[in-house]
């Protein structure tokens, strides 16, 4: 039988101050693991730090968290990938286990829940700005998972090999959690220890910036993957907001006879056929969608597990 290949991916920009210690923590916690540090302009040392630290350290030009992920799931061959982030906030002796979960479970994906050690280690935006974007998956995408930001993630071949990464900034997480609920792949969270930083460390996640950007993700993901459900939802706002306006004067047509404001009825019509349209474009999207799963699937399935 042949060894499974391990792969740690590691995305960092100025992370100089914690980098090191990350690739020390998984090389002793997955020694047959090859450690790799994807440099995303550093201007601090971060890939010098990395690489005497015994990282396999390679570029990428462009900046966001999701560029650097997609450069790295495409250049990477590995059985199985273990992604975490360069801030030293997770544990790398949690990885072994999430890795024989995987293995024992015949998973494709386990997600780091963070479980925090210091009561410093959330800020208080970021902690609630996870419940909030965690909650909104769950319920639109029948999510399992509690934690969907966690930058800390295990993968199989088969997943990392299908993941057609679109994200640029930080709603990759987002992203990598839908995928794995559109193809239906088996998945699990287990508990990781998360620490609160080292000193000279910050975290680049802006609680409004990133947060909205992450919730246009979701709205933009359920489109994508639940036309039916969104278009109809938009149907249904229209055609009550066209009740709306037409019942005035449908009680004063049955009043009088009369229909005085012809402008109302004439934007109630048209209201209630945009309603029309947008349930149309949904039955037809739900359909393109349909087949788009199945040849997600079936590249999937293609795809040799090592």
């Amino acid at each position: 039988m042949t060894e499974t290949r391990i792969a740690v991916l590691v995305p960092c920009c100025n992370e100089a101050a914690t980098v090191a210690a990350v690739v020390s923590g998984f090389r002793m916690a997955l020694p047959a693991a090859e450690v790799y540090v994807y440099d995303n302009n550093s201007s601090d040392g971060t890939a010098d730090r990395a690489r005497e630290a015994g990282a396999t350290v390679r570029p990428e030009g462009r900046q966001g968290k999701g560029h650097v992920v997609r450069r790295m799931l495409a250049d990477l061959d590995a059985d199985i990938y273990v992604m975490v982030d360069g801030d030293d906030t997770y544990d790398p002796a949690s990885s072994p286990a999430m890795i024989a979960k995987m293995l024992s479970e015949k998973l494709d994906l386990v997600n780091g829940r963070r479980i925090e050690t210091h009561a410093d280690s959330y800020r208080f935006g970021h902690r609630w700005g996870n419940q909030f974007l965690s909650g909104l998956v769950s319920r639109l995408f029948d999510s399992r998972f509690d934690d969907v930001l966690s930058g800390y993630k295990v993968f199989s071949r088969r997943f990392a090999k299908s993941f057609p990464v679109l994200s640029t900034g930080f709603e990759i997480e987002t992203e990598i959690a839908v995928h794995a609920l559109s193809l239906g792949v088996p998945t699990a969270e287990m508990d990781t220890p998360y620490r609160s930083r080292q000193a000279g460390s910050a975290s680049k996640l802006s609680t409004f910036r990133d947060g909205i950007r992450i919730l246009r993700t979701i709205v933009i993901l359920y489109k994508e993957e639940k036309p039916l459900a969104f278009f109809a939802g938009v149907a249904t706002v229209l055609a009550a907001v066209s009740v709306g306006l037409a019942l005035p004067v449908i009680i004063e047509f049955m009043n009088t006879g009369l229909v005085p404001r012809q402008p109302t009825a004439l934007l109630a019509t048209g209201v209630m056929l945009s309603a029309l349209l947008s349930f149309a474009c949904g039955v037809i999207l739900e359909s393109v969608k349909r087949g788009q799963r199945e040849i997600k699937r079936l590249f999937y399935l293609q795809t040799p597990e090592r």
